[in-house]
């Protein structure tokens, strides 16, 4: 009799008693079969010219071996699967670029935070010195003559009083303001060296969004800084003495014209389509009537206080009225600061809905470029050659 040459399927993972179980199956099978003079039956064997089944399931306890086909369902949907884990390496890169700079944010944070003490504490000291450094040639300048009525004096003594604690507060605020202004100009170069690195190279649009997301929440950071500091000392910030003597040149209300800067900016964009152009042309004539609306409620003000100040006799050495008549008016440039800001949040924020992630970016590259260049022009006006007279 021929037959047909044969081996036995080795188990996957099984114990000592189920390798011993199957063996004497398999024996009293074969011994079966050759008793019934049928040695041909395949039970549990599988011929030699046949390969065994590499897809058999591990699960070998009920003594059935289960196929699963995983070509089949790995060759079900291609696409889907590629397209899934292409999302997946993107989301995973997102959340790397996030987890950077959220890193790096805190740690920028945490270094500011440690120089803000610091200078709070000598500002602290500085502003107590100043507040209380004012002699009687002072007081005699300020108003109180020596045949003045004493209870004139009395009022305008507690005034005084009232002032120098002022002066302390104001000067270790705008001190505070003044520090974290120079930080953020700091910040700022570093941004502008970021996007014009990541500019000049090949960097998808994932890492230049969020670059441009950090550089716009850095100029929304500025509007939150001089809000708090015109609190402190609203006249300080419209006169722009903490900016340059160039950026002053330019200045309108604490801070540069929307309308003027969409101006600038516009030839440094990339290619732009027709209803982008459009778009920014009515963003831009938008500007204009909100800024003249500002100066003249600016203008209406400023006469106001104007007239409050004078009011009365001037010379009489009694001012007292009349300046508590213009602090009240003079609260009511505080809002024009923070209505400016809000037009300069909100034209940054229409710019970026209009352009695209590159052309924000290169956008916000030439705008920080623009302030670079006028901060050089005041300190090159400043160390000039002067010819002798």
């Amino acid at each position: 009799m021929n037959s047909t040459s044969t081996h036995f399927v080795p188990p996957r993972r099984v114990n000592i008693y189920e390798t011993v179980h199957q063996f004497g199956m398999w024996g009293e099978t074969f011994k079966n079969n050759i008793g019934n003079g049928n040695i041909n039956t395949p039970s549990h064997i599988i011929p030699s010219n046949q390969k065994p089944d590499n897809n058999l399931s591990e699960d070998t306890s009920y003594g059935t071996p289960l196929v699963f086909d995983q070509e089949t369902s790995t060759s079900r949907h291609p696409d889907k699967i590629k397209r899934r884990l292409a999302q997946n390496r993107e989301a995973a890169k997102k959340s790397r670029l996030r987890k950077k700079a959220y890193v790096q944010q805190l740690e920028t944070s945490r270094l500011k935070l440690i120089q803000l003490e610091q200078e709070l504490d000598r500002a602290r000291q500085q502003g107590f010195y100043v507040g209380n450094g004012i002699d009687t040639s002072t007081t005699t300048s300020l108003g109180f003559s020596e045949n003045m009525n004493p209870s004139v004096y009395q009022e305008q003594g507690s005034i005084l009083d009232k002032n120098q604690n002022l002066n302390v507060k104001i000067k270790t605020g705008i001190a505070a303001f003044e520090m974290e202004y120079g930080h953020w100009i700091e910040e700022q170069n570093k941004q502008i060296c970021e996007l014009r690195t990541v500019l000049q190279g090949h960097v998808g649009d994932v890492e230049l969004r969020l670059l441009v997301e950090i550089a716009m929440k850095h100029y929304f950071d500025l509007f939150r800084m001089k809000s708090a500091a015109a609190k402190e000392d609203v006249f300080f910030v419209m006169s722009g003495m903490w900016r340059t003597s160039a950026e002053r040149f330019f200045l309108w209300i604490g801070g540069f014209r929307p309308s003027d800067l969409i101006k600038v900016l516009l030839p440094h964009f990339d290619v732009m389509t027709d209803q982008q152009i459009l778009d920014v042309c009515n963003l831009r004539q938008s500007c204009q009537q909100a800024e003249d609306a500002l100066s003249q409620g600016m203008e209406k003000l400023q006469h106001t206080l104007a007239d409050c100040v004078a009011g009365g006799r001037l010379g009489e050495g009694n001012y007292v009225p009349q300046v508590n008549s213009a602090l009240e008016r003079a609260e009511a440039s505080v809002s024009f600061v923070n209505q400016a800001d809000h037009l300069r949040h909100e034209t940054l924020q229409q710019m970026h809905r209009i352009l695209t992630t590159r052309q924000a970016a290169r956008g916000l590259l030439a705008l920080g470029e623009y302030f670079q260049r006028l901060r050089a022009l005041s300190s090159s006006w400043a160390t000039r050659h002067r010819e002798p007279a």
